[in-house]
């Protein structure tokens, strides 16, 4: 037994005459594989709730049963890769929970007002078109005895958790305890060396503080004798610095009355150039105006002089081209009249000869009417085949629904195997002949009417007149003889599953409602 798939997914769950909920569901894939008697394996899907213990559904496939859901909902994959493609469906799903408006969902269905019985599970794909089915498995409810081993599985796989949990927690107790008096041992020892170590220190202290205050007083006597001296010495500085200042001050007041005076003469010279420059400039952006002006009016001359040249050329050559023109058109002019009078020859011709052949279309269209009913029944016969050929397909499906329930297998239904698979060559015989029939007779249809709709086509073109083609009836005739195919395949299944003196013998010359007969007679 290998678990593929074993996580908690979001459902909406749907009974009959309530209304839709979501909810929390586990679901469980594995694959079971058996070896004896016969090697073969099955796909087996389980979903469980965790707080509801008799929420069971349960379903396994084997590689038939996936042969007929592959059919019934058109899968495209195999029995190897279906399991890993499930899977992945379901993990799209599980990224699209958390979406406001997911892509992919999960539906679980059940016909009864309460969930229990049968139930589909499928797995739905939103769009702003339509919701589409990608898969839709059928599972069945648990019984008391299935509910009660998942009980016991659930129950012996809890204890063997609690067994490896209780041995965990044993061991790390012990790890625990032996970490614990370990570090109470090291905290002892580190207690011992920290009073030790507070005893040396505060014998130092005392000694550092004594040695300090004896140092401390030298310095600051030491101080006050060095700030005596700085003082005298400032003193006599500062009385330098201000015979050197007053001396200072006095050449630099000299020297600005000397400054102000110069500035007063640059300022006033300032003020003559910038007028001078303001003149200067107007003059100038008058001149660029004026410069500006006169280039626009040159541009302005240099194009109207290249258009009136090209307008002279362009004048010359409409003149040579209306007199070639007027040549011409003298020349159309007698063409044409020359022209009326052979096609007033020809359309009294042509008035004649309609009057004819509006006789002869009165004819053609009476016989087309009675091939058109005649081609109308032809297509009713086919549909009334098809639609036989759906029945047929419908029994065998319900027939092969039935063979899953048997088992055993007798000797009788060889025999009865063999007579209705040499009744069904038969039968596939007739219908081919029958087939070639009707190919013949469309084919000659198609002859008769060929000729009367080319002529009519030719007459009266505006006139669509409906045909039916060759195509279409070699293309429902091909899709009744693969229709009896899968029915005569499916047949050999049954009768291989079915219990003796299930299928009554079949007659040579069926009852007249017998389908097979009358799809072979169409």
């Amino acid at each position: 037994m290998e678990e593929l798939f074993n996580k908690v997914l979001q459902v909406n769950l749907r009974c009959r005459d309530c209304e839709e909920r979501k909810t929390n569901v586990r679901v469980t894939i594995e694959l079971q594989v058996t070896t004896s008697p016969v090697h073969k394996r099955d796909l087996l899907v389980r979903i469980t709730d965790d707080i509801d213990p008799y929420f069971l559904f349960n379903l396994a496939i084997s590689e038939e049963d996936f042969q007929s859901l592959k059919v019934q909902q058109g899968l495209l994959i195999d029995f190897a890769s279906f399991p890993q493609k499930f899977i992945d469906l379901l993990n799209l799903c599980i990224s699209e929970q958390t979406s406001e408006s997911p892509r992919f969902l999960l539906h679980l269905s059940c016909q009864s007002p309460v969930l229990e019985g049968p139930a589909n599970f499928s797995v739905i794909e939103t769009n702003a078109f339509k919701h589409l089915n990608h898969l839709s498995l059928r599972l069945s409810q648990a019984s008391d005895k299935e509910v009660k081993d998942y009980l016991a599985v659930c129950l012996s796989s809890l204890k063997a958790e609690k067994h490896v949990l209780e041995m965990k927690l044993k061991t790390t107790e012990d790890d625990l305890t032996r970490q614990l008096n370990y570090a109470q041992q090291t905290l002892s020892e580190k207690t011992k060396e920290l009073d030790k170590l507070r005893s040396e220190w505060t014998t130092q202290t005392s000694s550092l503080s004594s040695l300090h205050s004896q140092e401390l007083q030298l310095e600051r006597d030491k101080a006050l004798e060095l700030q005596t001296r700085l003082q005298q010495q400032t003193e006599q500085l500062r009385q330098e610095l201000e015979s050197a200042h007053k001396k200072s001050s006095h050449q630099l007041n000299s020297r600005l009355t000397e400054l102000e005076a110069s500035c007063r003469e640059l300022t006033e010279k300032k003020y003559k150039n910038e007028s001078a420059i303001r003149d200067l400039k107007i003059k100038l952006v008058g001149a660029d105006e004026e410069c500006q002006h006169l280039k626009q009016q040159v541009l302005s001359l240099r194009r109207e002089n290249s258009t009136l040249d090209t307008e002279v050329h362009e004048k010359d050559r409409l003149v040579s081209q209306m007199q070639m023109r007027v040549a011409v058109l003298e020349q159309e002019v007698k063409d044409k009249d020359q022209l009326m009078n052979r096609t007033k020859e020809v359309l009294e011709a042509t008035q004649q000869q309609k009057e004819s052949v509006e006789e002869n279309a009165e004819s053609k269209e009476l016989q087309i009417r009675k091939l058109e009913a005649t081609v109308k029944s032809l297509s009713e016969e086919l549909i009334k085949a098809n639609g036989i050929i759906k029945k047929l397909q419908g029994e065998v499906r319900t027939l092969v629904g039935k063979i899953k329930v048997k088992n055993t297998v007798t000797v009788s239904q060889e025999k009865i195997l063999q007579e209705t698979s040499e009744k069904l060559q038969s039968v596939e015989r007739d219908l081919q002949s029958a087939q070639q029939q009707l190919i013949t007779k469309e084919e000659q249809v198609c002859h008769r009417l060929k000729p009367f709709l080319l002529k009519l086509r030719l007459i009266r073109p505006g006139v669509a007149f409906p045909i039916l083609s060759k195509e279409f009836a070699k293309k429902s005739v091909w899709t009744s003889l693969s229709c009896l195919k899968t029915f005569h395949l499916s047949s050999e299944k049954l009768l291989q599953f079915k219990p003796s003196g299930s299928i009554p013998p079949r007659r040579d010359k069926g009852p007249p409602g017998d389908p097979l007969i009358t799809c072979a007679k169409v």
